[in-house]
Formats: C-alpha cells, structure tokens, sequence
C-alpha cells in the first residue's frame, strides 16, 4: 500500500518537474541582464492577444542585434541550453522569439518558464538530450513541434504551392563541417534521425507566385518564414518573420549575415529571392495557442 501511494504521489509530480531545465545546464551569455530583460519583454507581452503581433513586437525588440553564428556549439562538445540575447543568428533569433512568444501568451512572466518553452520548442520532444536531439533540420522541427501542438505549418494554405520531395542528409554528408559529429556516436544518431527524413515531402510557396496579390494577403505579420533551398539534403537556408508596408508588400525581419544585425530588408522579400537563385521559395509556419 505504500508502495502504490508513493508511486502515485510521484506521478502526480512528475508533469510538473518534465521540461525544467536545471541551472547548471543553461548557459548564459550575461545571466543578471538576460533574465532581467527576458522578465520585462514577457510583462509588457503578455497582454498581446494575437500571437503574430506578439511575435511582430517582440522581434522588432532586437533591432540591431549584432550577427554571431555558432553561438550554441561548445567547444567540449557537452550540450547545454543556450540563452544569448546579445548575439543571434538567423535560427537562434527565430527560436528565442517564438519561446519569448509563446510564453508570453501562456501569461507567465518567469525566465525560468522561458528557459522551459526555449527547451520545447528547440529539442526534440521538448527534452535537451545532447547534440543530436536538437532538431538541425528546420523539417525536423516542424514536424516535430507541429506533432506537440506548438506550432502549425499553413503553406499548403496559401493559394498556390507545390510540394518537394528531399531526402535531408546534409548535416552527416558534411560531417568535417559540424565538430560535435567527431564523436561517432552522436554521428550514428544524427544518422539515424535523418533517415526518417529520407523522400521527405514538404510544401513551398515557389518565389515567382510572391508577386500574385492573392499570396501576399495569405502572409501576415510575423508569420515565420524559411527560405527553402535546392541544395542537396536540405530544406531550408535562412529563417526570418514576416513584416509587411501599409501596402501590403512582405520584407524580411531577420538576423542578416550579410548586414552583420538584425534587420528589417529594405528590399522586399521577392526582390531578395529574385537575387538569390538558390532558394526555391518559402514556407511559412505559425504558432498554435
């Protein structure tokens, strides 16, 4: 009998005590500032109602934000939960975001529930697991956080679009390029997830229908977008939201390598997949509330 009541007082606990990440596994780029500020954007946040104005005012926050890749690789390889406001680079500046977003609307103003949607939204079933359980591939991710009710892709919405069919292998097809994949058992396990991803079927808005009228009423602002590639085993190149003129033309807010920030295009966003004819189109994703 004590058993079966230890038993159950465990389950009871044990919801609540999933998706904390403890202290010692979040690494910050200036704790005292990061949570200080992460407290203050989710209190004027989380009365935005609408998830893509949330985005859109949370976002523009970072205006400036230099340009840093690679800020969640660790030299030793030991994987920890990255907070770093300070630099971004396309992919970090999504997921920060979105966790600042989502946590906003859930009407908590904790770093600490920060740091645990942060965790949701980038690993695999929500749990930091080392280096191969964070989803490297924007199809992983969406599959993943679509199948948890986190997000929603809404590009087979749009009036016209076509899907593509990719194996995505290119993480262990370049292994020289990834460090962590030295280790050969985090190799054998990125593998692994990527053969699930073999004759991968997604859906693109092609680049040339962001000129019909139709498309660009289907965008909205902030809408998350991916800029879909032809280079072989891959989806997708570069992350950014979507922020449209009192016409209604899309522009890109992202974190720029090329401006070194992030910034909103002065371009828009067809004139940029015009230049670059190594993207295919977009897809588009939102959060689900």
């Amino acid at each position: 009998m004590r058993l079966i009541t230890l038993l159950a007082i465990l389950c009871l606990f044990q919801p609540a005590m999933r998706g904390i990440v403890p202290v010692g596994l979040i690494k910050f780029h200036n704790e005292t500032t990061d949570t200080t500020r992460i407290t203050e954007m989710l209190i004027e946040a989380e009365n935005i109602s609408d998830p893509n104005e949330r985005i859109i005012t949370l976002a523009k926050k970072f205006d400036g934000v230099p340009y840093v890749a690679s800020t969640l690789e660790n030299a030793d390889g030991e994987e920890q939960l990255t907070v770093n406001l300070d630099e971004l680079d396309c992919t970090t500046f999504v997921d920060v975001i979105l966790s600042l977003a989502y946590t906003a609307g859930q009407h908590r103003t904790s770093w600490r529930d920060f740091t645990s949607n942060l965790e949701r939204l980038r690993y695999r079933s929500g749990e930091m697991d080392g280096y191969p359980s964070r989803l490297h591939y924007f199809s992983d991710w969406v599959v993943d956080n679509t199948a948890r009710g986190n997000i929603k892709e809404v590009t087979n919405r749009f009036p016209v679009y076509k899907d593509v069919v990719k194996s995505l292998n290119f993480i262990t097809r370049n292994r020289d390029k990834y460090p962590a994949l030295a280790d050969s058992v985090t190799y054998e396990r990125v593998k692994s997830f990527e053969i699930g991803y073999r004759n991968h079927r997604y859906p693109v808005v092609e680049a040339r229908h962001l000129n019909s009228r139709d498309t660009r009423n289907a965008l909205k602002d902030g809408d998350i977008v991916a800029l879909a590639t032809k280079t072989q085993g891959l989806d997708v190149t570069h992350l950014g939201f979507i922020v449209k003129d009192d016409k209604g033309i899309p522009y890109l807010l992202h974190a720029s390598s090329a401006q070194g920030k992030v910034v909103i295009d002065k371009e828009p966003l067809i004139e940029r997949l015009r230049r670059d004819r190594s993207i295919q189109g977009i897809r588009v994703v939102r959060l689900s509330e």
